[in-house]
């Protein structure tokens, strides 16, 4: 199994609530909702063994205060015309990692869309990067029905050569960043879960 096939599996059994104490062991602690998302105000630095996975808390620690990475390698845009992140200067961005036929990430998709018709008129700006595990997610065509399946309208870039998902460290599917006016990250989310925490980083951040 690959890499990216376990940690899809991971996140689906963490999303039925059902994750052992093995698991638990391996990510930390992925099974609290408040560890595995953080605010730059609340982070808490947690010691690194560099020959194990990263836990949750370790990703947003590494996340948190930095600066967007730019898109790279995109192969196309959907819904918008190209973006860079001096475009966004100014917004409150959600950028969202995610793949179509992964069940964690069409759980989160209702949750984004909302967000999306919510608060874009009070200056939030979602991104939601779209980096395929199987051959088929690669289609444009597959991807463009289920942005109709879904009702998303916000921007969907394309990243099919995994560019900006190198760019971001990225490893998991869904993945939530959450950056400030200046562009800087004060949020991220692994997984599914915390919608409360995450919409109401969202209206701290909108002011």
């Amino acid at each position: 199994m690959s890499k990216s096939q376990e940690r899809r599996r991971f996140l689906y059994y963490l999303g039925l609530g059902i994750v052992g104490a093995s698991v638990a062991t391996v990510a930390g602690c992925a099974s609290s909702k408040e560890a595995s998302s953080t605010s730059i105000a609340t982070l808490t630095p947690t010691p690194t063994n560099t020959t194990s996975s990263p836990t949750f808390t370790e990703v947003a620690v590494a996340s948190a205060g930095k600066a967007l990475p730019e898109f790279q390698g995109i192969s196309q845009w959907l819904n918008s015309a190209p973006l860079s992140i001096a475009n966004l200067k100014g917004s409150v961005v959600l950028v969202q990692f995610w793949t179509f036929s992964c069940i964690n990430c069409q759980r989160t998709l209702p949750y984004i869309v909302q967000w999306h018709t919510r608060y874009a008129k009070k200056g939030l700006k979602v991104i939601g990067i779209h980096t395929p595990e199987f051959a088929f997610e690669r289609d444009a065509n597959n991807i463009k029905r289920a942005l109709q399946h879904h009702k998303i309208t916000y921007p969907v870039p394309v990243d099919n050569d995994y560019k900006t998902w190198n760019a971001y460290n990225n490893g998991y599917w869904p993945h939530l960043f959450l950056a400030d006016r200046q562009g800087l990250i004060r949020y991220d989310h692994i997984g599914e879960g915390a919608y409360d925490q995450t919409e109401k980083t969202i209206r701290q951040l909108l002011g």
